[in-house]
């Protein structure tokens, strides 16, 4: 009996963990059936390819959508359209709404509110405290939870952990890696006198490069202490990434693309809009992070698309708060540095989908396999394009990359075989579902 598909997208240069060529995809039941030459005919609905390129789907492991408690900047739902709008076919979202994402029941109601309301396939970070350790290994088991984040710095109330009693106390719990925001918040206690009023440049003098460190280097110690997995996010120092390359057995770490894309010279022109934590720095450290992707110390890239008003960020520093948009951008953006040579696209491909199947343990995610759901990021390599706030789908409305040419451009979105989006525009209702994870496999 002959197969049959429901799509096939045909004729992509596909980018795989087997290479880079010419390939037909078919899809059935959500999932890929076939990869090869496949006869159009056994297809549904045939997507031609010819000219594009097939990644595996895009997952950004690291954004905060602000639902609840600040759906003024952000809900589920625009964060993800933004997603979809940009490439991206999953996300991790983070702990620090409100109420925050720290018991059974507010990961529950984060699950109930993205699914087949958000346009890409999710997880929710549930954050680690004080007060929720004995709940630790149920908690970071539970279906949609991506692990356990901890800020060890740069948050307030229960989300902060800043001592290594605390920190220690958590991991000996963990089974799953741990995430980690990682500044040393003594250090930025004691420096808050650097701040100067109205200078937001001033900013990574105040979190400066040797907050960064201390707390990275407290972190691996404390994770071999307690035999702990733990993953560093957002990696804005030369000097954690060479620390980190002596440490792979026990951390992974992640990179985004502001930090690989802008510096501290772009204070001048961005002002507060540049303000993020840990800061942008100048350009030693932005070619100490390259170093972290092109020798393989980097694992995963992820955006840290955090979110605010345009009124808010107009807020003199430092009563301005820190954060900018990015899920929407990270694969432009991304896709522009590979055609300026600074990585290949199959690397790209590893950062951003085999690495976070790897290191989260992902269910069938993060290749282009048989058997896999049929997640894919089709972009033209050759296409050239403005970045614009009007493009923006988040409620903030802005980006730094405003008025950015880039070249290389996400065309389609495939979420388990539906084209979600295609050419800029949305095209199948919403249909996110959670993440499932190998550690978490049970039944709903």
């Amino acid at each position: 009996m002959t197969e049959t598909y429901e799509f096939l997208f045909r004729n992509g240069t596909v980018v795989n963990q087997d290479g880079t060529g010419t390939h037909d995809i078919a899809v059935r039941d959500g999932r890929i059936a076939a990869i090869g030459d496949v006869d159009p005919r056994r297809a549904g609905k045939v997507i031609d390819c010819t000219g594009l390129h097939i990644l595996p789907g895009v997952v950004d492991t690291q954004v905060h959508f602000r639902e609840p408690g600040a759906e003024q900047k952000e809900d589920l739902e625009t964060g993800s359209r933004g997603a979809v709008l940009g490439g991206v076919t999953g996300v991790f979202e983070m702990p620090n709404t409100k109420p925050t994402t720290t018991n059974a029941d507010a990961l529950a109601d984060k699950i109930r509110r993205g699914t087949h309301r958000m346009h890409c396939d999710f997880a929710f970070w549930v954050g680690g405290t004080r007060d929720n350790v004995a709940d630790i290994p149920d908690l970071e088991r539970l279906p949609g939870a991506a692990g356990i984040k901890v800020f060890i710095g740069s948050s307030t109330g229960d989300l902060l952990v800043p001592d290594d009693e605390g920190i220690a106390a958590i991991l000996s719990k963990t089974r799953r890696r741990a995430a980690f925001h990682s500044e040393d918040e003594m250090r930025l206690e004691s420096r808050k006198s650097l701040r100067v009023p109205g200078d937001p440049s001033s900013h990574p003098v105040w979190r400066d490069e040797i907050a960064a460190m201390q707390a990275t280097e407290r972190l691996v110690s404390i994770a071999r202490r307690t035999g702990a997995r733990i993953h560093v996010l957002h990696i804005s120092t030369a000097e954690e990434i060479d620390y980190l390359a002596l440490h792979k057995d026990v951390a992974t770490a992640e990179a985004t693309p502001h930090h690989l894309t802008l510096s501290a010279d772009d204070y001048a022109r961005l002002g507060t809009l540049l303000q993020m934590n840990p800061p942008i720095r100048d350009a030693r450290h932005r070619t100490g992070v390259w170093k972290g992707i092109s020798q393989g110390i980097i694992d995963v890239l992820g955006s840290d698309h955090a979110p605010h008003t345009l009124e808010e960020k107009a807020a003199p520093y430092p009563s301005s708060p820190s954060g900018m948009t990015g899920v929407q951008t990270l694969v432009p953006i991304m896709l522009d540095h590979v055609n300026a040579g600074r990585l290949t696209l199959e690397r790209l491909a590893d950062l951003t989908s085999a690495g976070p199947a790897r290191i989260f343990g992902m269910a069938r995610k993060g290749r282009i396999a048989v058997g896999y759901d049929a997640d894919l990021t089709i972009v033209d390599m050759k296409r050239r394009e403005t970045i614009t706030n009007s493009w923006i789908a988040s409620r903030a409305g802005w980006t730094p990359y405003d008025g950015k040419r880039v070249i290389g451009w996400p065309v389609g979105t495939v979420v388990r075989g539906r084209r979600v989006m295609w050419d800029g525009e949305i095209t199948e209702p919403s249909i996110g579902e959670p993440i499932r994870f190998l550690e978490t496999l049970r039944p709903a």
